[in-house]
């Protein structure tokens, strides 16, 4: 596989032949959706198997639910393969509950039919810049409502 060069600190793509594996990191919210749209519309245009690996992500939103489900949609509308790689309890619970277990198919690590070594490419946590999300804020109110 050949790194695609890029200084991006969200995207790592990966690629041989028709094969591309997108390693996906931080908050995939709006700002990121709007950042990572366009790159993500090209590999969906070019490959002939796309594999995005979203472990790294840190948050996941509707908008990035959106995102995925329409490159899912894209990739297999033009005959290629679709994968997602997820292992994050959080955002499988919001695939399941979204009901986009049947778009999405969410698979828990990367296949083993992957030619050469998928190293960890990202670092864990968030990229630089940009805290980790910590899970919802909880404001208690005194007095009356």
């Amino acid at each position: 596989m050949q790194l695609i060069p890029r200084h991006d600190p969200y995207l790592v793509v990966r690629s041989t032949g028709d094969l591309t594996v997108a390693a996906l990191r931080g908050e995939l919210d709006l700002v990121l959706v709007r950042h990572l749209r366009p790159e993500l519309d090209a590999l969906v245009r070019e490959s002939g198997a796309l594999t995005v690996d979203i472990r790294s992500l840190t948050f996941c939103d509707a908008t990035g639910l959106g995102l995925l489900a329409h490159c899912a949609g894209r990739t297999r509308e033009r005959g290629a393969r679709w994968r997602l790689v997820c292992d994050q309890p959080r955002i499988l619970r919001l695939i399941r509950l979204t009901a986009l277990d049947d778009v999405l198919h969410p698979e828990p690590a990367l296949p083993d039919d992957l030619p050469g070594a998928w190293p960890d490419a990202l670092p864990d946590g968030p990229p630089p810049g940009r805290p980790a999300w910590s899970g919802p804020t909880v404001l208690r109110l005194s007095g009356p409502v």
